[in-house]
């Protein structure tokens, strides 16, 4: 596998980590891989090995950590769901110009966020989406949650936070600031999610105690063109090495069956 470390900018200048992989053989496409939030390019790993996976399937990918994440630029407290839009377009419009061949969108949990959001923006760019654990509800994961996780992430004391400290700690090390807080009641991801028509999958654990698999599936459910794959028994962002790679190999066997970059 060919890997090259690259170094994007941002639509308003911040800068952000990257790596390309190329295909083996012989490019189908390219794939832009979102992680999710606390986390980096790598989603702790299972990204490198999907851009391995997706490699020796004929795929070009591009990883790239968000403002705030990774060795991007900007801060933990001033990343914001809008400039986390920003910094996708961003990556995508590096991938249509660094690689050949039509596109899709692989976005893990928090990534689904400004994925779901772009996607009015993105009509003719990126051909098929893919979303592992999707947060697609951003009210019910963080602003009044409902599952273990942001009940002890988002609690009441943890919000109180937000006005005294002007960030509230996510697993003890993430800090998330006001701004996006405030915008976790103004944005709506399901929306945009279920009207585009374009071909997707959701795949996601029905144990997940963090981000909703009701919501997801019934977004699925509600969505022309949609796929959805159960991982059994498995938590948030699949919970042992055989889940996650089956979900590696459900996703790069839809992007196959798609025929994404066939001729």
């Amino acid at each position: 596998m060919n890997m090259q470390r690259v170094h994007l900018a941002s639509l308003d200048g911040v800068h952000l980590e990257a790596a390309l992989h190329r295909a083996s053989d012989n490019s189908r496409g390219t794939v832009v891989l979102a992680h999710g939030i606390t986390v980096d390019l790598d989603e702790g790993g299972m990204f490198v090995r999907l851009a391995e996976k997706l490699a020796d399937n004929g795929f070009d990918s591009l990883r790239f950590s968000y403002r705030g994440h990774g060795n991007s630029g900007g801060t933990q407290a001033g990343t914001t769901i809008a400039g986390e839009m920003l910094d996708l377009q961003a990556a995508i419009e590096h991938a249509l110009q660094a690689l050949p061949g039509p596109l899709a969108i692989i976005a893990a949990s928090f990534g689904a966020v400004s994925t779901s959001l772009s996607l009015p923006w993105i009509q003719q760019e990126v051909e098929r989406i893919v979303l592992w654990n999707p947060v697609l509800d951003l009210h019910r994961t963080f602003v009044e949650p409902e599952l273990p996780w942001g009940e002890e992430n988002f609690s009441v004391d943890q919000q109180a936070h937000l006005r005294t400290r002007g960030f509230l700690l996510i697993d003890g090390e993430f800090r998330l600031g006001r701004v996006m807080f405030a915008e976790f009641s103004r944005y709506q991801p399901v929306q945009d999610f279920v009207r585009d028509g374009r071909p997707a999958l959701v795949v996601h654990g029905d144990r997940d105690s963090y981000v909703s698999y009701e919501v997801a599936r019934d977004a699925a459910a509600a969505r022309a063109n949609c796929d959805f794959h159960t991982i059994a028994g498995s938590d948030h962002g699949f919970d042992s090495r055989e889940r996650e790679d089956e979900a590696i190999k459900v996703t790069v066997d839809w992007l196959l069956s798609g025929k994404l970059g066939a001729e």
